[in-house]
């Protein structure tokens, strides 16, 4: 257990530079590597995540280990999931150095987070700076495999956090809008500057904050209704009768699941909410029997 309102030496950008250039590491882009150099960016994440001493927080791409420190500050016991294997080799003897009393309540696990099966423990809560190229994937993928995951808070890249926590009939609602929705209630509690991180990006963070509740009453599975979600808005222009066509067999087919579900044909799929996606595929469903 880690002390909460220990102190940690957190990383400044002249410290995340100087730890960069002794490890040997240069910000990779296949990886989407860009390290906060903020401490008070960092405070504010864990402060809007409200980490609890002994939650058990998953934190992906952990870097030089910047958002690590302040959660573990926050007394959090954290699994780091790091793919590089050199910032995953090198990350606990900067915990050490830096909040020796925390360096026990750190796990590294070196994977691709897209892989990921198991934990050493089960999370509580997911808090990262997550890799702008994967953080839809990833969120998703993590929300499906641990079900312990109750809440968390990421940050990603501003329009991807826009299309997060779009609701039903925005500009930016789409499929991780309903997907993530499908999940958790999604908000967006600010955002993030490009000034915050070394490289500097060419584009503003957002941070996202979810809190994981039932999905939608229905007898369709996750995989049906997600499948449904994928054909509306691969024409999202399109109508739902239209766009549905293909999933459901033909547009009167899809028109007739649609009336079923109580849904007017000629809407686009961007009007309708999560649980309206999950009527249509339990529809769908039981006009296949």
């Amino acid at each position: 257990m880690t002390t909460p309102g220990a102190s940690a030496s957190l990383l400044g950008a002249a410290a995340v530079r100087d730890l960069a250039d002794r490890l040997g590491v240069h910000p990779a882009k296949r990886w989407g590597q860009n390290f906060v150099v903020d401490a008070n960016t960092v405070r504010r994440i864990v402060r809007l995540a409200d980490v609890q001493p002994d939650t058990v927080v998953v934190e992906v791409g952990p870097g030089l280990g910047s958002l690590t420190l302040g959660l573990l500050e926050a007394g959090a016991q954290v699994v780091a999931v790091e793919i590089d294997p050199v910032l995953a080799e090198a990350l606990p003897g900067t915990i050490a150095a830096r909040l020796p009393a925390a360096k026990e309540a750190l796990t590294v696990v070196t994977a691709d987070a897209m892989s990921l099966q198991e934990l050493p423990s089960a999370p509580d809560a997911f808090v990262a700076n997550l890799p702008y190229n994967v953080a839809v994937p990833v969120l998703l993928h993590l929300l499906a495999q641990f079900p312990s995951l109750e809440s968390g808070l990421v940050m990603v890249q501003l329009e991807v956090a826009d299309r997060l926590a779009a609701p039903p009939g925005s500009r930016t609602y789409g499929v991780p809008s309903v997907k993530a929705a499908w999940y958790a209630d999604v908000t967006q509690p600010g955002r993030v500057s490009r000034s915050v991180f070394w490289p500097v990006p060419n584009v503003d963070s957002g941070l996202v904050r979810f809190r994981r509740r039932p999905p939608p009453s229905t007898t369709a599975t996750r995989d049906e209704v997600f499948a449904c979600v994928d054909a509306a808005f691969a024409q999202r222009r399109k109508s739902l009768r239209s766009a549905l066509a293909r999933w459901a067999g033909g547009p009167d087919a899809a028109e007739a699941v649609l009336r079923a579900a109580g849904v007017d044909p000629m809407l686009r799929g961007e009007r309708l909410d999560v649980s309206t996606f999950a009527a249509i595929a339990e529809h769908r469903q039981a006009a296949a029997r």
